[in-house]
C-alpha cells in the first residue's frame, strides 16, 4: 500500500509539472508562426497605405490604417507586458488613428507624416523586442515581460 501512495504522489507531481510547463510555454504568447503571420498582415496593410499615399487614394490609406489600428488591439499583438512595450503599442495605435484621420480629411502631407512616424514607431518597437528576446536567450523571459492570456 505504501508503494502505491509513493507512485500516486509521483504521478500527481509529474502531471502538475507537465501541466505548468505546458501552460507557461504555449498560452502566454502566440507561437512564432502565428506571430509571424500576424506581423505579415500588419506589413501588408502598411504596404497598401504606402501604395495609397503614392497614388493619392485616400480610401485605401484610411482602410488599411484603420486595420492596423485594429490589429494593435488584438491579443496576438501583446507579446510583452512591459511599460516600454505598452508605450510603443499605444504610440503605434495613436499614429495609425492619426493616419486614418488625415486620410479621411484628404490631407496627403499629414497622412504621409503620420505614416513615416508610424513606421519609425514600428522600427523602434522591433528593435526593443529583439533586445528583450536576446536578453532571454539563456532562459525564459521573466514573468513581468511575457503577455498573459
Amino acid at each position: 500500500m505504501n508503494g502505491i501512495r509513493k507512485y500516486a504522489a509521483a504521478a500527481i507531481a509529474l502531471a502538475l509539472i507537465v501541466g505548468l510547463w505546458t501552460a507557461r510555454g504555449f498560452t502566454q504568447s502566440p507561437r512564432p508562426t502565428e506571430l509571424s503571420a500576424f506581423m505579415r498582415m500588419k506589413l501588408s496593410h502598411s504596404q497598401k497605405v504606402l501604395e495609397g499615399l503614392a497614388i493619392e487614394d485616400y480610401n485605401l490609406i484610411a482602410q488599411n490604417a484603420q486595420q492596423m489600428s485594429l490589429l494593435s488591439q488584438d491579443a496576438a499583438w501583446r507579446v510583452y507586458q512591459t511599460p516600454e512595450y505598452l508605450h510603443y503599442s499605444a504610440d503605434f495605435r495613436r499614429l495609425a488613428d492619426t493616419l486614418t484621420k488625415e486620410a479621411r480629411a484628404k490631407n496627403l502631407d499629414g497622412a504621409t507624416l503620420a505614416y513615416v512616424q508610424m513606421t519609425m514607431s514600428c522600427i523602434n518597437c522591433h528593435k526593443y523586442t529583439r533586445g528583450v528576446a536576446m536578453a532571454s536567450v539563456d532562459g525564459p523571459a521573466p514573468e513581468s515581460l511575457v503577455a498573459t492570456p
